[in-house]
């Protein structure tokens, strides 16, 4: 038997200690519990003790801002924005630089990709500048915000010098109007078909809830706490930066209720607001509410818009932008009882602001591959007719068979197919083809950019396309078509 030092041997338990030793052991881990939360709290006090300083200076800042008058005030959103921007400028433009010399159509492959991998990390680095700005900025966008609903509150009306950004909302909305070089901006207003006056001021807990939503966590709040108020902090606090803000709701109304309830102070800072749901999939309308600082939508829309530009064949049918930040309203909801049902429009791929960039390196060589396979079939089908009247059936059909291997959709040759005995003598001439394992075959498709086996839903280059679209230095197989059915 191993030695057991003293100490330990005197608490070994007999069997019939066992029981009242447990109980001893949970009866000091709850004392030791209860003196530890009132030395130092429980995790709740200690988060909310650790964002105290914030509250008292954006309050501290919030008093001063009652002094300054309403241009004052609105310019400050004018002043956040340029301070970001000044903060992140040498990332934006090492990324602009980049993002010309990647598009230049003479640079290599692997130079290339290179470019794109530097952009993705230039990319998070902005990120990273913004969450540090933010931070430093919190406090006095919060007062403003907090100023702005408490002038909304006491005041029918706040005239201020009027803006480009002024005008352009008095001529859409009733909530602003203009006279003279004056915007006149309401404090009572129409939302969900109901006219609503302002009368909300952010109370120290909703501050607490905004700094809690601006760092990335989740802030439980009951019916009637004012969660919409509180979302006005972090909303227009990430919207300074311009990279664009989503708020997500559970239905349509909530989504157009809360833009249209919360707008006007937004607009009043001169941040743009817009909902998805006020626009059809696909729509010119629905790219612009994207481009928008806020966008208010419902979660299925988002995921409905995010699966569509997925099976976009072209950048201009792409509706959303590169996604930045993001508050869900009933999160519990959206998150766990919603994502039970699946939304179905295609299988989950990934995507990337490198593979925009890859799209355009890439689209002139495929369009030149077409424009080249179109050309040449064009004129087989022309030399087709053409043998086939002086009965040279041998070299028409092998004329015929390649208009059809390159590209059997063309109208063109589905118009001729339609004449009598035609489709027979392409039936013909493809069986001829086709037999002893395609041995023929070599003899039609040498010509050819790339073969369409529409029977085994096929695409093929041949030698003569991949010599078409590979530059200098590049791998031959570098390129691989897709199946179609993929």
């Amino acid at each position: 038997m191993g030695f057991i030092p003293l100490p330990l041997l005197l608490f070994l338990p007999t069997i019939t200690q066992k029981v009242s030793l447990r109980t001893s052991f949970r009866s000091m881990a709850n004392f030791l519990s209860k003196a530890l939360k009132k030395v130092l709290g429980d995790k709740s006090e200690r988060d909310i003790k650790s964002v105290q300083p914030i509250v008292k200076q954006i309050n501290e800042i919030y008093y001063d801002l009652k002094s300054l008058s309403t241009d004052e005030l609105r310019a400050k959103s004018f002043g956040f924005r340029n301070q970001i921007q000044e903060y992140v400028a040498d990332t934006t433009s090492q990324i602009q630089e980049l993002r010309v010399r990647a598009a230049n159509r003479n640079i290599e492959a692997h130079e290339q990709e290179e470019l794109f991998k530097q952009i993705d990390e230039l990319v998070k680095k902005k990120d990273e500048q913004y969450e540090k700005i933010l931070e430093e900025i919190l406090p006095d966008a919060f007062a403003v915000m907090k100023e702005t609903a408490r002038r909304f509150t006491e005041e029918n009306e706040l005239p201020s010098t009027a803006t480009d950004h002024d005008r352009n909302l008095a001529a859409k909305t009733d909530f602003v109007r203009i006279e003279g070089n004056q915007a006149i901006y309401a404090t009572s207003w129409k939302a969900a078909g109901a006219t609503i006056s302002w009368n909300m001021v952010h109370y120290d807990v909703q501050l607490i809830g905004g700094i809690t939503l601006h760092r990335g966590k989740i802030a439980e709040m009951a019916t009637g706490e004012g969660k919409t108020l509180v979302s006005t902090l972090p909303a227009y606090l990430n919207a300074l930066t311009g990279e664009g803000v989503h708020l997500v709701t559970v239905n349509n109304y909530l989504a157009q209720r809360d833009a249209e309830w919360m707008r006007p102070l937004y607009e009043f800072l001169g941040v743009k607001v817009d909902c998805i749901e006020y626009h059809q999939p696909h729509s010119e309308g629905r790219r612009q509410a994207y481009l928008a600082d806020l966008t208010y939508g419902t979660n299925n829309e988002f995921g409905f818009d995010y699966l569509r530009d997925n099976m976009a064949h072209e950048q201009g049918e792409l509706v959303q932008r590169k996604f930045h930040y993001a508050m869900v309203d009933e999160v519990d909801s959206v998150l766990i009882d919603d994502a039970r049902t699946p939304l179905i429009i295609s299988g989950p791929t990934s995507k990337t602001d490198s593979d925009s960039e890859r799209f355009y390196a890439l689209k002139g060589r495929v369009e030149s591959l077409m424009n080249m396979q179109k050309k040449f079939t064009q004129q087989c089908l022309v030399d087709a007719k053409r043998l086939k009247k002086e009965g040279n059936n041998k070299e028409a059909g092998l004329n015929l068979m390649r208009a059809y291997r390159g590209l059997p959709k063309s109208k063109a040759l589905i118009k001729y197919l339609q004449e009598e005995g035609i489709k027979t003598f392409l039936q013909k001439t493809e069986n001829y083809y086709l037999q002893d394992q395609q041995k023929e075959m070599p003899t039609v498709d040498k010509e050819l950019f790339f073969t369409i086996d529409e029977k085994n839903r096929q695409v093929e280059l041949t030698d003569k396309g991949i010599d078409l679209i590979t530059r200098s230095g590049e791998e031959k197989d570098f390129f691989v078509m897709p199946d179609i059915a993929a």
